[in-house]
């Protein structure tokens, strides 16, 4: 292994939220009266902080989110999350190879802890992330695309930044790891690979992830 750290993105390198959470999303902008598809969400929020969200409608629309948006979106993640999330394909067998090769990881992610940890008891991830291995971007004052949820991962995990390998699936986290100096894959399982042209290199299918970080 020629990386000390891998640092996973969550939704949709982890876990397969992002239909489920992009589906919702876009069905409670469409209600408040900002109408938006499915496949407009994957574009505009995938990989990013709940902020972005209120950031950008305000931005276009010039109006605010209802003061218990997240709230009520949380609620309804979380209880589709219970009835239908399960694992990425092939990530289990991942996780199974660094723990057994003492290889060094975390998660890194732009969801809440309670999101990732709903997620992680769910699909039976919580074994292998205790506490000391789940970041957030609550744990910092910017989301990605800034790099500061990267580095505060890598610090915390007593790492350098030049020798993390971070695996991301959108082009906000792309970015933010490359911001952050490190090496980054972009999963392209539901991202198209032209969006993820930054990452170092690309991949489509989990089984792949541990010979390209070799």
């Amino acid at each position: 292994m020629r990386y000390d750290l891998v640092i996973f993105d969550n939704d949709g390198v982890l876990v397969d939220s992002e239909p489920i959470s992009n589906r919702l999303l876009a069905a409670q902008l469409t209600e408040l009266g900002h109408p938006t598809t499915y496949e407009e969400s994957i574009r505009d929020y995938m990989g990013s902080a709940m902020h972005r969200v209120h950031e950008l409608v305000l931005e276009r629309t010039g109006q605010r989110l209802p003061d218990d948006f997240d709230d009520v979106f949380h609620a309804r993640v979380f209880a589709a999350f219970e009835r239908e999330l399960r694992p990425v394909p092939g990530v289990t067998e991942v996780l199974e190879r660094l723990a057994a090769d003492g290889v060094p990881y975390c998660v890194a992610s732009s969801g809440s802890h309670a999101r990732i940890r709903v997620g992680h008891r769910t699909t039976g991830l919580d074994r292998w992330f205790g506490e000391e291995r789940v970041f957030s971007s609550e744990d910092v004052g910017r989301g990605k695309p800034a790099p500061d949820l990267f580095l505060h991962a890598a610090e915390r995990m007593g790492v350098a930044p030049g020798r993390c390998a971070v695996v991301e699936d959108s082009p906000l986290g792309v970015r933010a790891a490359v911001a952050a100096g490190m090496d980054v894959y972009g999963y392209t399982a539901m991202t198209p690979a032209a969006r993820l042209a930054e990452a170092n290199q690309l991949f489509s299918a989990m089984a792949d992830l541990l010979d390209l970080l070799k």
